[in-house]
């Protein structure tokens, strides 16, 4: 049986918090075991954007952001930090992927969003709806 690295912290035994997922495990395992455990799920697929206009419509589909999301760097965190529009009763966890080449084109971009997740993931911590932002790893070559 392969190690779930996200179990502690569905179970509660680890903070949740930005969390890496080993390539060589399927991303359908982190979102069912999330189900599973009465998690909320978002997949943030990145794949092909290159620019921040880009990665704010992703963000807001894949995220369902509310209405009132404004597309910048403020509103994206003023977003993740009041979640009343994503109800949860366990916790929510956001699976980021595809965004090897997003971090490579735009790394100063690339620095603020994982800022913002980091802050939103600590804001969250020991509530009893935290939120896990799971950042999928590449295969190396």
């Amino acid at each position: 049986m392969t190690h779930d690295p996200l179990a502690p912290v569905l179970e509660g035994s680890a903070s949740a918090g930005v969390l890496s997922w080993p390539a060589q495990l399927p991303v359908e395992s982190a979102l069912e075991a999330a189900r599973k455990a009465g998690w909320e799920t978002a997949v943030l697929d990145l794949g092909g954007v290159t620019d921040k206009t880009g990665l704010m419509t992703v963000c807001a589909t894949a995220l369902r952001l509310p209405d009132w999301f404004g597309a910048n760097w403020d509103a994206l965190a003023d977003c993740l930090g009041d979640l009343e529009w994503w109800p949860a009763q366990q916790g929510r966890l956001i699976l980021v992927q595809g965004w090897q080449e997003y971090a490579a084109l735009s790394p100063a971009d690339w620095r603020l969003l994982q800022e913002i997740f980091a802050d939103a993931a600590a804001h969250w911590r020991g509530t009893g709806t935290p939120l896990a932002v799971v950042m999928v790893l590449a295969e190396t070559p």
